[in-house]
């Protein structure tokens, strides 16, 4: 039988997640209706909250201030490029760490999680050397190479892969089955839910990244989309319709992305594997 104290209950947490779920959605929505006003709009009091009909005269703005077609190219590539690559990259780490037993495994474990805790800061001027010495400043690979070995990525794979059972290392081991097919065909498709959450952690973290492309790249035609938005916040006005707009356009992949991988991310890490 349901009491009014259940019943109360139940609204007092429903009008909390009410009220999360708009305080959640507000900014994001605030920036969609920002995009289709015109700059002097957007601030007035009180706020506009429908839409308006200046999308287009916004994009034609920032498609002039920016070539928003290029920029958005790089950014995607890069963005790519990089999670992909670390991904497969961490994974390999996190299954030598995880099933391999060598000299030094914990040391070197230890050393990786330790730079955990060096302020990305510290390394700018070293690596920007390093760029320089290469002569690769300005382009995509000075943005993609140097961030290729994460640690956060290696450590997620490593805890991951090791509750994946021996049992299913071994079996495929006796029955004449190479590491790289054990690690492409068995372990790969057991961590899918690891990788799919390393995949948006990467993808998010590079796509956002603003401070070191600012550093490294030197041309318009180079630039990535935080870098370019950067550059329409200056000294003189500020077209905030086409800040807003830009900001809008930045948010899709990730929001994309997350909902390619969304059914991996929520699901079990070892479901449907063997178990000992």
């Amino acid at each position: 039988m349901i009491t009014s104290k259940k019943i109360s209950s139940k609204i007092g947490i429903y009008s909390l997640l009410i009220a999360g779920v708009i305080l959640s959605i507000g900014p994001f929505y605030w920036m969609l209706v920002g995009s289709t006003l015109p700059s002097g709009e957007i601030f007035h009091i009180p706020p506009k909250l429908l839409p308006g009909d200046h999308l287009a005269k916004n994009f034609q703005s920032l498609n002039e201030s920016l070539g928003i077609a290029k920029i958005f190219w790089n950014s995607l590539f890069i963005a790519l490029v990089y999670t992909f690559t670390c991904t497969l990259i961490s994974a390999m780490a996190g299954y030598a760490f995880a099933k391999f037993h060598f000299k030094g495994k914990n040391l070197f474990f230890f050393i990786i999680l330790c730079t955990l805790m060096i302020p990305s800061q510290v390394t700018l001027i070293p690596l920007f050397e390093m760029m320089v010495s290469f002569n690769w400043l300005n382009t995509y690979q000075a943005i993609i190479l140097p961030s290729l070995a994460s640690p956060f990525a290696i450590y997620l794979m490593r805890q991951n892969m090791k509750a994946v059972p021996d049992s299913i290392i071994e079996a495929s081991r006796v029955d004449g089955a190479g590491e790289l097919r054990i690690f492409f065909t068995i372990i790969l498709p057991v961590v899918r839910p690891a990788l799919a959450a390393v995949s948006i952690f990467l993808f998010m973290s590079q796509w956002n990244s603003l401070i070191w492309p600012l550093i490294t790249l030197n041309s318009k035609e180079m630039f990535t989309l935080p870098v370019a938005l950067s550059s329409l916040i200056g000294m003189a006005r500020i077209d905030y319709g086409q800040v807003m707009l830009g900001t809008t356009l930045s948010t899709i992949p990730i929001m994309l992305f997350f909902l390619l991988l969304q059914k991996h991310f929520i699901s079990g890490i070892l479901g449907g594997s063997v178990k000992e």
